[in-house]
């Protein structure tokens, strides 16, 4: 299994140079896109699921998004094509219409 995402390697897709300077938001905008995915995923269970490379992709593709479109909400970035592509036939959890 893969780790999700460190916040260097978000650090250098969104191309930021002095990662002291901007480690408290880079850890936050990580930690928001690691839960959201597995938000997503639905019911995930911390110390059993692990994510594979997809997953995990899915973490930094949100990442980044999440840090360069603030202001755009959940649904927005969650219909982004790359990262639907990333988490199909990745959920657990459907909804019921």
């Amino acid at each position: 299994m893969t780790a999700w995402p460190a916040t260097a390697e978000l650090a250098q897709v969104l191309n930021v140079d002095n990662t002291d300077d901007w480690a408290t938001a880079l850890d936050r905008v990580r930690a928001a896109a690691i839960d959201y995915v597995k938000l997503k995923r639905g019911a995930w269970v911390e110390g059993t699921d692990a994510p594979d490379d997809m997953l995990a992709q899915a973490a930094l593709r949100m990442a980044e998004m999440m840090a360069q479109r603030p202001t755009a909400t959940s649904e927005e970035l969650g219909r982004d094509p790359t990262f639907v592509r990333l988490m199909f036939g990745h959920r657990r959890r459907f909804g019921i219409g």
